[in-house]
């Protein structure tokens, strides 16, 4: 049996989103992430700016994410996560959250499985298990609710 128990919550703050183009596997795009918060009832800071997510949208108008970022603890130690996943729904929802439109999130899918990678410590916990995350996005934002298994 699984269960999954809640980890922590991050919203990450975007930037403009830089359109590389359509290439042979879809359209690459990447965007920015340029701050956040993260909590969580044993882990809380701050998301540095630096990161960016690499989205592809495939032709079948599902997204494919990989965002790496760093996240700053309060008690100051660095975790680098890498978070991939899909986005998909129907073309008119997909279109309001495209133009920056506040879309509900159980309008669409937006899944994803994050590993991290820190040093020997408070947080390795984080290293030792399998994480999954729930999605939303906004204009200017990307929010996260991560669980356990």
């Amino acid at each position: 049996m699984i269960t999954l128990k809640p980890a922590f919550e991050a919203t990450m703050e975007v930037g403009t989103v830089q359109d590389v183009g359509v290439t042979s596997k879809g359209i690459r795009r990447m965007i920015p992430i340029v701050g956040g918060t993260f909590v969580g009832q044993e882990i809380r800071g701050v998301i540095l700016p630096g990161g960016a997510d690499w989205q592809l949208v495939r032709p079948d108008g599902v997204a494919e994410i990989e965002a790496h970022y760093t996240m700053k603890t309060d008690d100051g130690v660095i975790i680098y996560i890498v978070n991939k996943g899909y986005r998909h729904g129907p073309t008119d929802v997909i279109e309001k959250l495209a133009q920056g439109e506040e879309v509900s999130p159980d309008q669409y899918y937006f899944r994803s499985s994050p590993t991290f990678e820190v040093e020997k410590g408070k947080y390795d916990w984080l290293t030792k298990s399998i994480f999954v995350g729930t999605g939303a996005r906004q204009k200017d934002l990307v929010s996260f609710k991560f669980y356990v298994c």
